[in-house]
């Protein structure tokens, strides 16, 4: 059974970095879509960033030039750096993977993401920070 466990949130001032890690077990696919979603309090759920099997990255247009996504297969691991921190970015973040490659990046970081279609959803890490 597919597992993800996020791991890194926590709260700091703005400016400030945090680097979230999403361990997935149970997992042996080869062609998959993973990504972050987040959700501030009183509001929608949004994508952040994905990566697919084949290393393609997005971003939404929020995080560019601020976050990173990678991976790291050997260890089933999946980073968000993220840099130049704002209040706005403060939310839950939700690791996901979706076992469709399809149109990943579209589907999880596009303007219209899919916020409820992904496979597995992580429990979430909260991220804070403050101005």
């Amino acid at each position: 059974q597919v597992r993800l466990v996020e791991s890194g949130g926590g709260s700091v001032q703005s400016g400030g970095s945090l680097r979230l890690s999403c361990v997935a077990s149970g997992f042996t696919y080869s062609t998959y879509c993973m990504g972050w979603f987040r959700q501030a309090p009183g509001k929608e759920r949004e994508g952040v960033a994905a990566i697919d099997s084949d290393g393609s990255k997005t971003y939404a247009d929020s995080v560019k030039g601020r976050f990173t996504i990678s991976q790291d297969n050997a260890k089933n691991t999946m980073i968000l750096q993220m840099n130049s921190l704002k209040p706005e970015d403060t939310a839950t973040y939700y690791c996901v993977l979706d076992l469709d490659a399809d149109q990943c990046g579209e589907r999880v970081a596009g303007h219209l993401p899919d916020t409820t279609g992904m496979d597995y959803w992580g429990k979430g890490t909260l991220v804070t920070i403050s101005s």
